[in-house]
């Protein structure tokens, strides 16, 4: 047995397959692209367990029916490889079990096995983070901050992989509303870890939810010699810097960034989908022009229309489709929802349709085809973060239900919705404008009431 740097115990007699398995999982903490040093890895050791385990994690993580698809069959691979390592690791077991899980989109029971390894091998940092990514998929914030935190106990300033375990934890933080302590760890983890891009992240969501734009800004401007070396997720982090910009009307430096460095190509992983399409998004719930940037992504949510296995995407390309003005588009996408919760009712991704995936998406669809509405909001608020995603990311959603009730002159929703907002994020400039918005609403309804009396009269 040969173990890894970062604690993965291998049943490989290659040395050479680990040290760049060690690389790829360098890669996947530093959100860099990871393929080459596992296709080496497999050179080294065809049957390498972790390899191959890594491999179909990284393609079911991203969800789209075909990639769990590639999921199931990088299990096989992966189980065959174990068979002839005589049952392999405990380690190995974990990530293909994992793997398994993942492979049929059970994204919570992945977590879990991985967290039962977690529990009696606390700095075998690949479980951790394959962990804390998936309760983040899942929506799962106070289950990321436990297991961080656990584990952490175990750990030492000077064990590999300390600064990115620092970083999952300040995430953790941030998400379950310990802005200080969370922007604390979080300069802690970059300090330890330079190349921590998620720790940098982790600190820009604190300055995002506590409305500290400007000094936002320079922070993610600093590490921006880091982002040509991640995979998308540099995209994501242009997108939280646009995020800033926006919160200062600053709309030119938004367009410029969303057109560099957003979508600079049309990929269709949800991920840059989710970044494009919310922040199109927010730009027209402000008046802003976007020109003709939705085609791009109207083509690919067209396609992924029918496939519903991760909602918080579904709710994505549902933007798209209405951003670019396909209604009919839309209304399919809504329904084929619906028919997910009927035909795989034991589902996980079906439960949160029918825990708040429906009712969003009829929410927002009704914003834009027949107006605002007020009913069930706020419940569709509370239960907004089983979709998945952060606090920041979910944030497009709540202004869309804030401005539904808006619309319709429902100042009590309205006032409900904004009490939960602001639970989640300092009073900012869209507060203000939605507040305007609120008032436009009524004073127009105040006048067809007067008019309508008058007619009686």
């Amino acid at each position: 047995m040969l173990v890894d740097r970062y604690q993965g115990r291998h049943s490989t007699q290659s040395q050479e397959a680990v040290s760049e398995f060690e690389k790829a999982v360098f890669a996947v903490a530093a959100h860099r692209p990871g393929i080459k040093p596992l296709k080496a890895a497999l050179a080294a050791d065809e049957d390498f367990v972790a390899a191959l385990a890594l491999k179909g994690l990284g393609v079911s993580l991203l969800c789209k029916a075909e990639d769990l698809a590639a999921g199931r069959a990088a299990l096989d691979n992966a189980k065959r490889a174990l068979i002839r390592a005589n049952g392999g690791t405990e380690f190995e077991r974990t990530l293909v079990e994992a793997l398994g899980y993942a492979a049929n989109g059970a994204f919570k029971k992945a977590a879990s096995r991985l967290e039962a390894r977690l529990a009696d091998h606390p700095t075998e940092f690949l479980c951790l983070k394959l962990s804390n990514a998936l309760r983040f998929m899942t929506g799962e914030c106070q289950r990321m901050r436990e297991v961080t935190g656990l584990a952490l106990r175990d750990w030492r300033e000077d064990d590999p992989g300390y600064g990115f375990a620092m970083g999952l934890h300040a995430f953790g933080l941030e998400e379950n509303g310990a802005f200080a302590e969370a922007e604390q760890v979080g300069l802690k983890a970059v300090a330890a870890q330079p190349a921590d891009v998620w720790g940098i992240h982790a600190v820009s969501h604190v300055m995002e939810m506590r409305h500290r734009p400007r000094e936002g800004a320079r922070w993610l401007q600093a590490s921006r010699p880091l982002w040509p070396l991640c995979n998308n997720f540099g995209f994501h982090m242009a997108w939280h810097l646009a995020l800033f910009h926006l919160d200062t009307a600053e709309y030119d430096a938004v367009l410029d960034l969303y057109d560099r460095d957003i979508r600079p190509t049309q990929t269709d992983d949800f991920r840059d989908m989710a970044n494009a399409a919310s922040m199109l998004w927010r730009l027209q719930q402000e008046g802003i022009d976007v020109g003709d940037r939705w085609q791009g992504l109207h083509t690919i949510a067209f396609k992924r229309r029918e496939d519903t296995t991760y909602v918080f995407a579904s709710l994505h390309y549902l933007l798209a489709l209405i951003g670019a003005g396909d209604t009919d588009a839309a209304r399919e996408l809504v329904n084929n929802l619906r028919t997910r919760k009927i035909s795989v009712p034991v589902d996980e991704q079906s439960a949160v349709a029918d825990e708040v995936g429906i009712a969003a998406a009829e929410a927002i669809l009704h914003l834009h085809t027949t107006g605002g509405c007020a009913e069930g909001l706020s419940e569709i608020a509370r239960r907004l973060p089983s979709i998945g995603g952060s606090r920041a990311q979910r944030d497009v959603f709540m202004r869309t239900l804030v401005l539904n009730a808006a619309e319709a002159g429902e100042a009590h929703t309205f006032t409900a919705l904004n009490r939960l907002r602001s639970a989640l994020k300092a009073e900012d400039r869209f507060a203000r404008l939605s507040a305007e918005r609120l008032s436009n609403s009524s004073n127009k309804f105040a006048l067809q009431k007067r008019a309508s009396v008058g007619d009686a009269a």
